[in-house]
């Protein structure tokens, strides 16, 4: 039974964090309201392109405001080494990869339950990277996420 009266906390991380992070910290940001409307469902920037540094953050960052993931799925061109799964915090998640070169990183929960999150690149500058991470969040974002990386200046 959840109670009705208790705030939603939506948990963004605040700008500055932006500008301190090292690889195998998870910079992510998700639509914070429930229909899931938008062309995305969030956005990560990770700071590497060495997943195994990487992937554990976000699966670890993201099962915590989604509960348990079962499956990832990544462009096989834009990551270092893909394995075909990770063990993280004690649970198995299967790796999916594919040359689709779309920016995006989709993420499972439980059978059929797709999550789409931006990918920025790792090198972005903050400033670009922020913006690219706010219109992916958007609720009404209807933007692909190669043209989202474009319009803020983000580059692929």
């Amino acid at each position: 039974m959840s109670d009705s009266h208790s705030p939603h906390m939506t948990r963004l991380l605040p700008d500055a964090v932006h500008q301190a992070v090292r690889p195998g910290t998870a910079v992510v940001r998700l639509e914070t309201t429930h229909d899931r409307q938008g062309m995305l469902d969030g956005a990560w920037w990770p700071r590497s392109r060495d997943l195994a540094a990487e992937l554990p953050a976000l699966i670890t960052a993201l099962t915590e405001y989604l509960g348990p993931l079962t499956r990832v799925g990544l462009d096989a061109d834009a990551w270092e080494e893909l394995p075909t799964r990770m063990t993280v915090d004690g649970r198995v998640v299967h790796i999916d990869s594919s040359p689709v070169g779309d920016d995006t990183v989709l993420v499972t929960r439980g059978e059929h339950d797709l999550f789409s999150l931006l990918v920025v690149p790792p090198h972005t500058a903050p400033d670009a990277a922020r913006a690219a991470m706010a219109e992916a969040v958007r609720a009404d974002n209807v933007t692909q996420a190669t043209q989202i990386l474009i319009d803020t200046g983000s580059g692929t």
